[in-house]
């Protein structure tokens, strides 16, 4: 449900953003009758029986484009991810770095656009009730790792924000309170976003902080020392990699952004460490 309503506090699309999904969703064969143009942010949830070939693109006569590319410029949701092949995430890995995908056949090679945001699900465990203070976990340590193990730690070092989601409580579902509409929401990302493309007006294809590569991290999410020891420390005590060293400064750096912050405070890196503290004892 929480991935469904992303799209909805996304800033619209560009005439450019339309325009390059529009003409992908063409090749695809999926774009509406009678819609000349897609202007909401797509959101493609596959089936975790999909193949590799599907995911990224192919086909025989006519190289089509896959899920990753259908989802461009929007939202690529995969439920259940343990569900899904090893083989089938592991093609994820370059797509999710460079922003493209090279699909190469016999007689032709052709490159499609996959700049989206890819947003996962999962059980903690085959019974789903590991770490659950209401119920026992059934689960094996061995059962757990199999079960884990089916994502790659590669793999999860790219995914920028990991987040426990602990079960809802009756007095919490059943609650009246309404929480901040979406527009709201909405109008804070659009505020960052501009404040994002004007701070990179001047880099070549980079337009929001997902898109910053090592330089212009270096360049943007400069620390003072408070924050530079709080890194040193989370580095030494959960075992952060490289990568996840600038996931979590570009995701300190949109979290100042958000809270219209010209430079990256020690809270701002505190914040984005917690998304980056998924329990990893069973990752190998």
């Amino acid at each position: 449900m929480l991935a469904k309503r992303i799209p909805t506090i996304l800033p619209p699309l560009t005439v450019e953003e339309s325009l390059e999904t529009t003409k992908i969703h063409s090749i695809g064969g999926i774009l509406p009758p009678g819609e000349a143009l897609v202007t909401v942010r797509p959101f493609r949830s596959p089936h975790h029986t999909i193949s590799d070939a599907a995911l990224v693109g192919g086909g025989v006569s006519k190289i089509k484009p896959g899920e990753i590319s259908l989802a461009h410029h929007g939202v690529l949701f995969l439920d259940e991810l343990p569900e899904f092949a090893r083989n089938v995430l592991e093609v994820l890995r370059q797509p999710l770095e460079d922003k493209q995908i090279n699909i190469s056949r016999t007689k032709m090679t052709i490159e499609y656009p996959a700049n989206f945001m890819l947003v996962c699900s999962m059980n903690p465990c085959p019974c789903g009730n590991w770490g659950n203070p209401q119920k026992d976990c059934k689960c094996t340590p061995t059962q757990i790792q199999k079960y884990l193990s089916r994502i790659s730690g590669p793999l999860l070092d790219r995914i920028d924000i990991h987040v426990e989601v602990p079960a809802v409580k009756y007095q919490e579902i059943s609650s009246k309170r309404i929480g901040e509409p979406s527009e709201i929401v909405r109008e804070r990302v659009i505020k960052c976003r501009i404040m994002q493309a004007e701070r990179f007006k001047k880099s070549k294809g980079i337009f929001k902080n997902a898109d910053m590569n090592t330089k212009a991290i270096r360049k943007h999410c400069e620390l003072d020392q408070p924050s530079q020891d709080l890194m040193k420390m989370a580095m030494n005590k959960i075992g952060i990699s490289a990568r996840g060293y600038d996931r979590i400064l570009k995701v300190s750096r949109t979290i100042a952004d958000l809270s219209q912050s010209e430079s990256i405070r020690p809270e701002h890196i505190s914040e984005a460490i917690q998304y980056r503290s998924l329990d990893r004892q069973y990752w190998k």
